[in-house]
């Protein structure tokens, strides 16, 4: 069976889900969704994803949605290497640093609220503005915890789900110029995890739609 990941190459949720393939070393074929021309909105992406939005991992016909879902299904699918510690505790605490990033910053900071928010009349200024307050703010929240929990990854010594969200989320902090010096815990674990083959593999400007200015 090949599954096929409906991917966009600088999105921070299918990002996610490219480097959990990689740690688990699922291969796939990359079918690229150009979200800026709308691509995502089209009927024939509509009958992939209902939503609308990436990733959409198609796995032999049946479509799973949602990084943190497709994620949770890598683990227990192949569940060797491991991206969740086996403490009870431990795996709460690795999901409660994806869910800050999935869905208290990233939903605030995507392509369809930088939109909307443009369609109410905010300028460029204004949404880089909104953009960047909402990623301070839950760094702010991860920033202790990460520096308490963190041993090179965002919790321990080896990658979890918390780094496939955490190295995404400071691509995109980077790439709307967040000044992250109030945040070394997390630069440091970002720039740790960035070395390992599976995280550089699913670099967005690795994919095969990547954009090069």
């Amino acid at each position: 069976m090949t599954f096929v990941l409906h991917s966009a190459w600088r999105a921070t949720a299918p990002y996610r889900v490219r480097i959990g393939l990689a740690l688990k070393g699922v291969a796939y074929d990359y079918a690229a969704v150009n979200l800026l021309a709308g691509q995502q909105r089209e009927p024939a992406y509509r009958a992939v994803n209902p939503q609308g939005l990436t990733p959409a991992l198609d796995i032999g016909g049946q479509v799973l949605t949602q990084s943190l879902a497709i994620l949770e299904w890598l683990e227990e699918t192949y569940p060797d290497p491991a991206i969740l510690p086996e403490a009870p505790l431990d795996r709460a605490t690795v999901r409660s640093i994806a869910g800050v990033i999935a869905c208290d910053i990233h939903p605030l900071n995507n392509t369809r609220v930088g939109r909307a928010l443009s369609k109410m009349g905010i300028d460029q200024a204004g949404i880089l503005a909104w953009t960047q307050g909402w990623i301070i703010d839950g760094f702010t929240a991860l920033e202790p915890v990460i520096a308490k929990h963190g041993q090179g990854f965002a919790f321990g010594d080896r990658p979890t789900i918390a780094d496939c969200c955490l190295v995404p989320q400071v691509y995109s902090a980077r790439r709307f110029e967040v000044d992250l010096t109030p945040f070394p815990a997390i630069r440091a674990a970002a720039d740790h995890a960035a070395q390992h083959p599976a995280f550089a593999a699913a670099h967005p400007d690795k994919q095969p739609d990547a954009v090069h200015a």
